[in-house]
């Protein structure tokens, strides 16, 4: 008999081998990683801030504290952790692609962040630390890239101390029809072309959008936390639902 043919996955709306999926994904942030940061900006007209911002003051984060930015690309919210955490405390800058990581280290040495930030490479579905190591953990715009987001919950849920926080702020959906429609149109029309005029790089922009499409809604993602053992899981919709932040504690 022949051998069975290999699991597949999602990659935006393209069925790819699920082995396969993590090489697609390290591609497309190895090409954007140098214009991360002014793509930004410009796709939310930096309200991307204040969703970081808000991310930050339900995180519960305090002097001393231990967090794990999973996912955290740049660094924006390992620079805000740092400065809660203080002296005493620690702040991981993980990722799993190298380039953004390298961006992300670089940007917080120059913005002098010091002896309190660790950085390491790593997977968020297998993560290289303790057992009940982390007061939080913070995963931004990442999830949605994960290959097994149910296998991730739990392995950031294995890390945390019981009682720890994980946040996850992730594009979600927009529960207005109108509101859709004109966000269809932006994502699938103006961020490509955003994309090669300022990237060179249209394919990972469109990526974008279709990944987004394809992470689960609110209610389903907040059952995924429920079901990997969070409790007192709850989100919040910020511009109208285009994006989200979850929260679940370990018990």
């Amino acid at each position: 008999m022949p051998p069975p043919p290999p699991p597949k996955t999602h990659f935006g709306y393209q069925q790819v081998d699920t082995e396969d999926k993590a090489a697609r994904v390290a591609d497309v942030f190895h090409s954007v990683a140098a214009r991360y940061d002014i793509m930004n900006d410009l796709m939310s007209g930096g309200i991307h801030r204040l969703w970081k911002r808000f991310s930050i003051e339900l995180s519960g984060v305090r002097p001393g504290h231990k967090v794990l930015d999973i996912a955290g690309g740049t660094g924006d919210l390992s620079y805000r952790f740092t400065r809660l955490v203080g002296p005493e405390g620690q702040v991981v800058l993980a990722d799993i692609n190298a380039s953004m990581l390298k961006v992300g280290r670089d940007r917080l040495l120059d913005r002098g962040v010091g002896g309190n930030l660790q950085v390491a490479q790593a997977d968020a579905q297998n993560l290289p630390f303790p057992d009940n190591t982390f007061d939080c953990i913070s995963i931004a715009f990442g999830l949605r890239n994960v290959t097994d987001k149910d296998s991730a919950l739990r392995a950031m849920l294995r890390v945390l101390k019981p009682g720890g926080r994980l946040l996850v702020l992730e594009f979600s959906k927009p529960g207005n029809t109108l509101l859709q429609k004109a966000y269809d149109t932006y994502s699938f029309r103006v961020l490509p072309l955003m994309g090669k005029l300022v990237a060179n790089d249209a394919d990972s922009y469109r990526y974008l959008a279709e990944s987004i499409r394809m992470h689960p809604d609110q209610e389903t993602l907040k059952a995924m936390m429920q079901a990997a053992g969070y409790c007192n899981c709850e989100f919040y919709n910020m511009t109208g639902g285009i994006v989200a932040l979850h929260r679940g504690i370990k018990p």
